[in-house]
């Protein structure tokens, strides 16, 4: 199992706020609801939109390209896109619809620290 990294301070994440780290390699997107804090790869999986620009709804992130909804509190898809008939019958072929990868946060003092498990 590994290490938790410190990722960023509690007095950067607003409530309702989105923000992108990048850490070992990594770029994650931090988001703060409420008193609880989510980690997720950066990246949507259906395109590889930057899920720190979308919009974030309760715990459900989503992304600015195509509209790909996925909720932060386990990476479950709530939506591949907002397309329909036809284009999300392609964007369905093109990439098979997939989970947002998310990991485990806790926060020690004013620091949000992130588990990356492989």
């Amino acid at each position: 199992m590994s290490d938790f990294i410190d990722v960023c301070s509690t007095l950067d994440m607003q409530d309702g706020s989105l923000r992108k780290c990048e850490t070992g390699g990594r770029e994650i997107l931090l988001a703060r609801v409420g008193d609880r804090y989510y980690a997720a790869d950066n990246r949507c999986p259906h395109m590889g939109g930057d899920l720190s620009r979308g919009t974030l709804e309760g715990t459900t992130v989503t992304c600015p390209l195509h509209h790909s909804q996925f909720d932060l509190s386990d990476g479950r898809m709530r939506r591949w896109t907002d397309w329909s008939g036809i284009k999300l019958s392609a964007a369905k072929l093109l990439r098979a619809p997939r989970p947002l990868k998310t990991y485990e946060v806790k926060t020690e003092g004013e620091r949000i620290l992130v588990r990356f498990s492989e």
